[in-house]
């Protein structure tokens, strides 16, 4: 089989107007082209359609993650293809790809095989600027701040209360822990900082949750970035900083518009994380969609303990989105990996049916989660390959049914949106039944610690949730500023329903230990930092940038 690049190369793409006109009824005067095959959508066409009703929502989301991927882009690639297919007007609405982890040890995050969306190689890239936009507005905000100290400092703010972070969309260890303002007072105030990943920022996730320009510009100016002296908290409106950041983001506001290598509509805009951030495409994005399409397919990201619960408990309470049904994918490989056998060592890709069904409990976890906590029903995605065999796809299936979830072998990676037709009547089976009875993990009321020990009790089935000395005092002074109502954004390791990212499988009765709180008071949650989770990631030893390559003629090999 070809790779993904090769694939992504060869493809016949539609110049995007044709697909905004024949796959989802877009008008050429809607869309702000960026190239031929990619454009934004007219804030201004967009007031058009704001009554328009809104299709269904189909979550995918998947078993906990293992190092050999599972493919849960690719398979909502695959579906919306699928779906088409049997003539459902479906899109897709995913996240941008970050380019922290494209050079890092994940690679790209558009799909693969015949299940991409297109043009990989820019998606996966600049794509249309957004990101530099997130990562130039919210240094902005901090070249402000230390401008403001540098000025006289009226407000009397405590540098060392400072919590605003500058960001950059690459992995860079170096970058975790700095001291700024060295080489004189010409030069600042010197001062510890801290750098972030831009997608693991607060003003990504303002971004993926505003619903106008107005929106993310009351968000931003709700941001506190420090105290002062006497303990009262700084926020971006009091540095008068919400209008520059939010003529920054104003362009990058509009949803992106691509296609799938079937030309099927694709929305991607956005990309938090969901192990350090909530991991949801914006919802600007997953609106336009829902208002153009039937169905909408979309994806959190990790396993359902992070990016499902997420979506439901932020993205859902936070936009007024409800859920119509869920995909949850896993590999025979990944649930061997659950069962006790490690990727890529020896025998690992022979038939072990054992392994997968000890595995299994990883998935029955998920599926019941989804069920008893959330009230959306699921079915299961097998994303199949070669050396699968029957024995272990039926076992799987044997294990979904046990939780009265249907599960589907499909192949859309090397078949395309033809290897996942069952998959999409299977989905479209559950959106002709009855309403879903949703629910959220926790209730709007309660606070902080009560959340988070719901959250870790009913979704990671731990017995508790502790707060170090230091995170309780910032918990402490959280609360006293009033935001000690806000829902949770658990970041923690994506390997395991604990902290631990060794213990696989699906573990009861451990403790979560949070070791630090942030308030992100703009997007409106408290992110609960439990374990060793970095909010600026490193490179692995090999990175992937060591396997891409670029000729003469500008064509890139490597990236995937």
């Amino acid at each position: 089989m070809p790779s993904d690049g090769e694939i992504a190369q060869a493809a016949e793409l539609w110049p995007i107007a044709r697909v905004a006109r024949e796959m989802c009824d877009v008008p050429e005067e809607a869309l702000l082209p960026h190239g031929r095959h990619i454009a934004k959508l007219d804030r201004a066409w967009l007031a058009t359609i704001e009554d328009a009703p809104l299709g269904k929502l189909v979550l995918v989301t998947g078993i906990s993650p293992t190092p050999a991927g599972e493919g849960k882009t690719t398979t909502v690639v695959g579906l919306v293809d699928g779906l088409r297919r049997i003539g459902v007007k479906a899109a897709a609405a995913l996240r941008e790809p970050s380019m922290g982890p494209v050079f890092g040890m994940k690679g790209g995050a558009a799909g693969g095989g015949y299940a991409q969306v297109v043009p990989m190689t820019e998606i996966n890239l600049h794509f249309t600027g957004d990101f530099a936009a997130i990562a130039a507005a919210n240094n902005l905000l901090a070249a402000l701040l230390d401008n403001y100290l540098h000025h006289g400092n009226a407000l009397d703010i405590d540098p060392r209360t400072i919590t605003w972070r500058r960001v950059l969309d690459m992995n860079d260890r170096a970058l975790r822990d700095v001291v700024i303002g060295l080489g004189g007072t010409t030069n600042g105030v010197p001062r510890e900082d801290a750098w972030d990943i831009v997608v693991a920022s607060e003003l990504m996730a303002i971004f993926c949750l505003a619903t106008s320009l107005t929106d993310l510009k009351e968000r931003i100016g709700r941001i506190v970035v420090a105290h002062t002296r006497g303990g009262a908290p700084v926020t971006a409106a009091d540095l008068e900083a919400q209008e520059a950041l939010t003529i920054v983001l104003s362009q990058a506001l509009q949803p992106n518009l691509v296609q799938t290598l079937e030309h099927s509509p694709a929305f991607v805009h956005g990309g938090p994380f969901a192990n350090i951030a909530h991991g949801c495409s914006s919802v600007l994005g997953t609106r336009t969609a829902l208002r153009l399409n039937d169905v909408v397919v979309t994806e959190a990201g990790f396993g359902s303990d992070l990016g499902a619960e997420k979506f439901f408990d932020l993205k859902c309470r936070l936009s007024g989105l409800r859920p119509s049904a869920a995909v949850v994918v896993a590999t025979v490989r990944a649930l061997k990996h659950h069962g006790g056998v490690a990727v890529g060592s020896v025998g690992s890709e022979g038939e072990d049916v054992d392994a997968v069904r000890r595995g299994g409990a990883n998935l029955t976890r998920h599926l019941q989660n989804l069920r008893d906590v959330f009230g959306v029903p699921a079915v299961v995605a097998i994303n199949r390959f070669p050396t699968d065999t029957d024995a272990e796809v039926q076992a799987v299936r044997e294990i979904a049914d046990l939780e009265g979830c249907l599960a589907v072998a499909s192949t859309h990676a090397a078949d395309g949106g033809a290897g996942a037709v069952e998959l999409a009547d299977a989905v479209q089976d559950l959106l002709d039944k009855d309403e879903v009875d949703f629910s959220f993990c926790y209730p709007d009321e309660g606070g902080v610690a009560d959340k988070a020990a719901t959250v870790a009790r009913r979704v990671y089935r731990a017995d508790g949730v502790t707060f170090g000395a230091k995170a309780q005092k910032q918990l402490d002074r959280i609360t006293a500023d009033g935001f000690g109502h806000l829902p949770v954004c658990f970041a923690k390791t994506q390997y395991s329903f604990t902290t631990d990212p060794a213990r696989v499988g699906a573990p009861e009765g451990h403790v979560v230990d949070v070791r630090e709180v942030r308030l992100s008071a703009g997007a409106g949650f408290v992110v609960l930092v439990a374990g060793a989770v970095m909010t600026m990631p490193g490179l692995p030893k090999v990175p992937a940038s060591s396997r891409m390559s670029i000729d003469a003629e500008g064509r890139i090999s490597g990236l995937s």
